[in-house]
């Protein structure tokens, strides 16, 4: 729950704006109507508290016109649909330090229908089309804020030629239940080993809990469950001390919790710690304790096409990695397709 939830004129202009008034005000959370659509009061004495402040509001904003300029989103879908920006965790690793300017609040947008609209024009005669909803996000971290990923599971149930995909580290999925989505919406759980889990990603579900939400996300309805294709992120996989057995018991934990589901369509993704000298620089600042691997010496250097560089783990690590984690999967869940490793 934000401590304070701010609205901009723009937002309250819109429809879904207003709906998402409604639900802040049933929960009682503290709202402030803001005269103009700048963003202000989110900066603190220093980083740690600008952090704190930032990360304690949700602004609900409308989305800019390049927001209507959907991205390509290799390997994980074919396009980016942002529901919002900003996340309500505090993962130590977080993959948005870097990428989102200013402090990190959460901004949700209140022009919705339209972003969903224009997915339409997206897609391709004869085929299928992706769309990924947490590139900036945890969607369902948000969800009893903002409804936005319901109204998008059933706005993409009544579509042929697309699918949709999200991923969360939360648990409380109870509004997806009982939707029609019609099998167009691919649910998906992060996780991972569970001593990072404890250390690294704050204000999350624990393990266990999103292992019990994906199982009823993949019940079948008749069973009251969600009927969902659904997914596993393990991510950020890390080479920490004894990580066979980590992960080992995490697939194990998995495997138990998928083991009786009837018809299970399950996927996954395997996705290695990585980082940037700007995401390293911004996640020091927000937590400065950390026990996070952040040491250039020890890793690869990956360029992109842009002469940008991200520190990964050398070529005999990740072979070492790849191929236990595709034997260990196979070797549990040998009907369920691995995606890709990256």
């Amino acid at each position: 729950m934000p401590k304070r939830v701010v609205f901009t004129p723009d937002a309250l202009d819109e429809e879904y704006g207003q709906r998402i008034l409604a639900r802040t005000t049933a929960l009682g959370l503290d709202i402030e109507l803001l005269k103009s659509n700048r963003l202000t009061n989110l900066r603190g004495a220093d980083e740690r508290a600008t952090y704190r402040t930032a990360k304690s509001t949700l602004a609900v904003v409308k989305a800019p016109a390049g927001a209507l300029r959907l991205q390509p989103t290799p390997p994980s879908a074919d396009y980016q649909l942002n529901l919002a920006e900003g996340c309500p965790a505090h993962c130590q690793y977080c993959y948005l330090a870097g990428s989102l300017s200013g402090p990190p609040v959460v901004r949700a947008f209140a022009n919705l229908p339209k972003l969903l609209e224009n997915t339409q024009l997206y897609e391709r005669p004869g085929q299928l089309v992706s769309f990924e909803a947490s590139c900036y996000t945890d969607v369902l971290g948000i969800e009893h804020l903002t409804g936005a990923l319901a109204e998008t599971v059933g706005y993409f149930a009544g579509r042929e030629g697309a699918r949709l995909r999200f991923v969360s580290k939360y648990d409380h999925m109870g509004s997806l239940l009982g939707l029609p989505h019609q099998g167009h919406t691919r649910a998906r759980a992060s996780l991972n080993a569970e001593p990072l889990a404890r250390q690294l990603e704050g204000g999350t579900a624990s393990v266990e809990a999103r292992l019990q939400a994906l199982r009823q996300l993949a019940l079948p309805v008749a069973l009251g469950g969600g009927g969902y294709p659904v997914g596993v992120v393990l991510a950020p996989i890390m080479p920490l001390p004894d990580w066979q057995q980590h992960y080992g018991e995490l697939l194990d934990r998995l495997h138990a919790a998928l083991a009786d589901v009837p018809g299970l369509d399950l996927t996954v993704e395997f996705i290695t710690h990585r980082f940037t000298p700007g995401s390293k620089e911004v996640l020091l600042g927000w937590y400065p304790a950390t026990t996070l691997d952040l040491e250039e010496s020890t890793r690869a250097q990956k360029r992109n096409k842009f002469g940008g560089v991200k520190y990964v783990y050398d070529r005999p690590t990740m072979q070492e990695l790849k191929t236990w984690f595709y034997a260990e999967w196979q070797r549990r869940f040998p009907q369920a397709p691995i995606q890709y490793w990256t």
